[in-house]
């Protein structure tokens, strides 16, 4: 367990930190009576929140929510982007005791009245621009919102401004009894691009195991730069790592790739995460005389690409991995500049993994099996899906939590991301990770981002498809990239139709929405190796006789 040598007779087990270590409202009390000068927050534009003033934003929220008629153990849905108001919304929320339930701003439709139904939530705070998605879906037990960010009626609900979120100087009403650490925290719902989202039951215990796993490479000196949104648990983690360790955040929209560098010098940010795409757009930027210029000294980089080494010569940087998800925390952790691609590091203290087959046998080192995992503390892992039973107990299953991911282990106990299991592809009697592919697709010059998938054959199985997008101002040669794909792969793995776009569809985590592609499938502008001419053959082994 992490940070936990301070413990008083709050809890008489030893491996729970006091609430004023690990729970929000008691971690910011004591901050901003400790240290209240000592930063916090940045945002873009430059203004700057410290300890003492994030912790009067925090109680004016919690006092206007509770004038709402917000009360303990109550769940808020938030619908805004990343800002000032994001921030004090979630620490106002968990300031009086109630759980904060973040809304994915790219939501619509179905899928945001399934996060609003099954919320279970009274209130909720929305962006003026986001309102009008509510006309046209059920909003269940909603009673009323709170519209901030402009003037937008909606004659279904009662609608409050953002004088319901309290004014300076306003304190909440006394807490019946301390915010514990296993008391709810968040609902964070998955990404959904696969089906419903699943609502995460985190408590502060949960989040803090999650935030500071890391607690070796960054401290109370350092700022994180926040890119990731705040309905993440990549952006939520990340800022209670730093809330935890007494530093600070820099919390910006999103990330763009052109303004990274200038948004990392102007904050002065020490260290940041980058998932998935966001390493190689960096990459693949141009170089430039300012590449070494800035204050960024620790990446915490998710996957490990190929040429991480390049990486960290070209910006003077050091890089860590992990395998983390909203439903766990940080179970795989790596030291300082991993060289093996595709790695997630090993096990960290106080967790436990297993890789296990389809009946939850655990399969020999070397051989790929499903991730399972359990943590040596209570509560440091999610408690369930809210309001489905079924899910939870499918995921907990013989008492440690599925993630659904496929790893192999090696002798030295380094762990290797395989693949989503359900993106996993057969195709003529052989598995093939599409993680494996679009690393080798992506290590192409003239290639930005891609994706691997399986579609129809008319055979049987799969057929392997890669959907590509190009470096901007370069060209993809679909038969160009075949060769350079053939020395570098399996011929079984060698893609049969290639697809170009511009950009590849993604959501606000940067995760490509794969289920978007695979409905499309082979689409009329999709190359057909097969259809070109172009033989991919199993190279023939001679034997000497």
């Amino acid at each position: 367990m992490n940070d936990v040598t301070a413990v008083t007779a709050e809890f008489a087990d030893p491996r729970i930190p006091r609430r004023d270590r690990c729970v929000l409202r008691h971690v910011l009390d004591r901050l901003a009576a400790e240290t209240p000068e000592s930063p916090f927050a940045w945002f873009e534009g430059g203004e700057t929140w410290d300890y003492a003033t994030m912790r009067g934003e925090a109680a004016r929220t919690g006092a206007g929510l509770q004038k709402s008629g917000v009360g303990r153990d109550d769940r808020v849905l938030v619908w805004l982007p990343n800002g000032p108001l994001m921030l004090r919304c979630w620490f106002g929320i968990n300031y009086i005791g109630a759980a904060y339930v973040p809304v994915n701003t790219a939501y619509r439709g179905n899928l945001l009245e399934h996060v609003v139904r099954n919320s279970d939530a009274r209130v909720m705070i929305v962006h003026a621009d986001l309102v009008d998605r509510l006309a046209d879906i059920d909003t269940a037990q909603v009673e009323s919102l709170i519209v901030v960010g402009g003037d937008n009626g909606f004659d279904r609900l009662p609608v409050a401004g953002i004088e319901a979120l309290g004014h300076p100087g306003d304190e909440p009403e006394p807490l019946d009894r301390p915010v514990d650490p296993w008391d709810l925290q968040s609902i964070i719902y998955t990404s959904g691009t696969t089906g419903p989202s699943k609502g995460v039951l985190s408590s502060y215990l949960h989040l803090f195991t999650m935030a500071t796993c890391s607690r070796e490479m960054l401290d109370h000196t350092d700022r994180r730069l926040i890119n990731l949104p705040l309905f993440h648990a990549g952006g939520t983690g990340n800022a209670y790592c730093m809330l935890v360790k007494g530093g600070s955040i820099a919390l910006v929209d999103s990330f763009r790739t052109e303004t990274f560098w200038d948004i990392v010098r102007d904050s002065g940010s020490t260290c940041v995460t980058l998932l998935g795409a966001m390493t190689p757009f960096l990459m693949k930027a141009p170089a430039g005389p300012d590449d070494t210029n800035h204050p960024l000294r620790a990446v915490f980089m998710v996957p490990l690409p190929e040429n991480v080494t390049a990486f960290t010569s070209r910006f003077g940087l050091d890089v860590y991995t992990s395998f983390n998800m909203t439903e766990i925390s940080n179970q795989l952790m790596s030291g300082k500049n991993p060289n093996k691609a595709g790695s997630c590091g090993t096990v960290r203290p106080g967790a436990q993994v297993r890789l296990v087959d389809a009946n939850d046998c655990e399969v020999p080192v070397g051989q790929i099996g499903e991730m399972i995992v359990r943590d040596e503390v209570p509560w440091a892992l999610n408690h369930g899906y809210n309001n489905n039973p079924d899910a939870t107990a499918k995921a907990w299953r013989n008492g440690w939590f599925h993630t659904g991911d496929l790893f192999r282990q090696d002798a030295e106990g380094t762990y290797y991301f395989v693949d989503r299991a359900k993106d996993a592809i057969r195709r003529r009697g052989e598995n093939i990770s599409s993680f494996e592919v679009e690393n080798e697709v992506n290590a192409h010059p003239d290639v930005r981002e891609s994706a691997a998938l399986g579609v129809p054959s008319e055979f049987s199985e799969d057929e392997l498809l890669v959907v590509v997008a190009p470096v901007p101002g370069r060209m993809i040669d679909p038969a160009e990239l075949l060769a350079f794909l053939q020395p570098r792969m399996a011929h079984f793995m060698i893609p049969r139709f290639v697809r170009l776009m511009d950009d590849l569809p993604k959501t606000p985590t940067q995760k490509v929405q794969k289920h978007l592609l695979r409905e499309e499938g082979v689409t009329a502008d999709t190359w057909d190796r097969e259809a070109a001419g172009v033989k991919i053959r199993r190279e023939k082994i001679g034997v000497e006789t």
